[in-house]
């Protein structure tokens, strides 16, 4: 690689690490704040930058190890780091003064015997690497984890409201957007290369949305009819209320809530641009909000807060961010959300609970914990999946349907 290293671009990288790793920022808002810096940077200056902060994240434990730093990172630590990537990558080092002195062979060599060692070669936390491998068994994790740091493939979900899938995939051909179809995934396009979808003319008029192809499935498992009532009851910014609509046929009601009202704004824009007009939206402030339903919804999600350990190779910062007392605290608010919010189904109704997490704790073990409970009798568990991202090439995740027995 004859590629040169540019001194603003660089800088750019070292000022978000700097922010992510030592002021606790998250990885995906420093990347936008970054590509905003520099108006003249092309789209392979913009690629840089975002790609080497995120790779730099991904693999911090890694680096850090090899470049014989320990945090808190200071500025020449990052440099350091810093060096380290870009040897691993093949550039040449510029002569500048934070690069002075960087031992090539030193790192080449590091690299090989660390390599040797999980935590090291996956660059993860000791306690997520146990939790892990006693949760899922050595052989599975080993290729769940490799898997996760994998790069994440871009994935639309065509809004059938306003196209089709043959008919999106010809307008993006000729924004020079090559994409891909799958047959286990009906609603998706594949982008065959990373390519800033969001700014296309397809984007702003609404006729897709960017949802990752497991993510996909949980919407089609709930079976949302036309004319029905649905209840999305962690709906976040709303990517599978969005999908429950486009099922719908913009038909019938579907009562979005959440603790927080930024995402319910969200919802409200993504709406608007998907030509949904059947989404009525409920912030979670009390406990009333829940009781109005009970045994009034056809349909429940509870698309539950988790670990998201089945998505780190899109939010690989949330591994160091995450702590073993917070797995503790959300497996008791999934069995919580359980509990309270199945109340909303009425007899014959259908119930899922999906996680973007591979942890069977999270996962199967909460869904026969609420099946032998009291509140749990009268449900029955249909068909769950559980989707491990080194098996399906997509994200990893789990989705439970139950039913409600009369």
């Amino acid at each position: 690689m004859s590629i040169r290293l540019h001194r603003n671009l660089v800088f750019t990288v070292i000022d978000a690490l700097n922010a992510i790793f030592n002021e606790g920022e998250y990885a995906d808002k420093m990347v936008a704040r970054a590509l905003k810096k520099d108006k003249r940077w092309g789209s392979s200056d913009r690629r840089f930058v975002a790609e080497t902060i995120y790779d730099i994240v991904r693999w911090k434990r890694l680096y850090a190890e090899i470049a014989d730093v320990k945090e808190p990172f200071n500025r020449d630590n990052l440099w350091r780091i810093f060096a380290v990537w870009a040897i691993m990558r093949g550039y040449k080092l510029p002569d500048w003064k934070q690069l002075e002195g960087t031992p090539a062979r030193r790192i080449k060599g590091r690299f090989e015997s660390l390599s040797k060692i999980r935590v090291y070669r996956e660059s993860i936390p000791d306690w997520i690497d146990k939790t892990g491998a006693e949760e899922l068994g050595e052989k599975v994790w080993e290729k769940e984890i490799a898997a996760q740091n994998e790069q994440a493939k871009v994935v639309l979900r065509v809004n059938t409201i306003k196209t089709s899938k043959e008919k999106l995939q010809r307008l993006l051909d000729g924004e020079g957007i090559a994409t891909e179809i799958h047959k286990d995934y009906p609603d998706a396009l594949i982008l065959k290369e990373r390519s800033n979808v969001f700014l296309t003319p397809m984007f702003k008029e609404g006729l897709f949305e960017v949802q990752d192809a497991s993510s996909q499935l949980v919407a089609p498992l709930l079976d949302p009819q036309p004319g029905m009532k649905v209840v999305d009851a962690c709906a976040g910014a709303g990517g599978k209320t969005l999908h429950i609509a486009g099922l719908m046929q913009n038909k019938g009601q579907i009562i979005a809530m959440d603790l927080y009202e930024s995402k319910m704004k969200q919802l409200k824009i993504r709406a608007r641009r998907n030509g949904i007009h059947n989404i009525e939206y409920r912030i979670i402030d009390n406990n009333k909000v829940i009781k109005k339903l009970h045994y009034k919804a056809d349909r429940v999600l509870i698309d539950a807060p988790c670990s998201g350990l089945g998505v780190l190779k899109r939010n690989p910062d949330s591994k160091w961010k995450l702590q073993a007392e917070f797995l503790d605290r959300i497996r008791e608010t999934q069995q919580q959300l359980l509990q309270s919010y199945s109340k909303m189904v009425k007899t014959g109704g259908k119930l899922v609970y999906a996680t973007c997490s591979v942890l069977p704790s999270e996962n199967q073990q909460q869904v026969q914990q609420f099946l032998k409970s009291e509140q749990g009798k009268s449900f029955e568990l249909m068909t769950d999946k559980k989707i491990l991202a080194s098996e399906s090439g997509f994200d990893g995740f789990y989705m439970a349907l139950l039913e409600r027995k009369g």
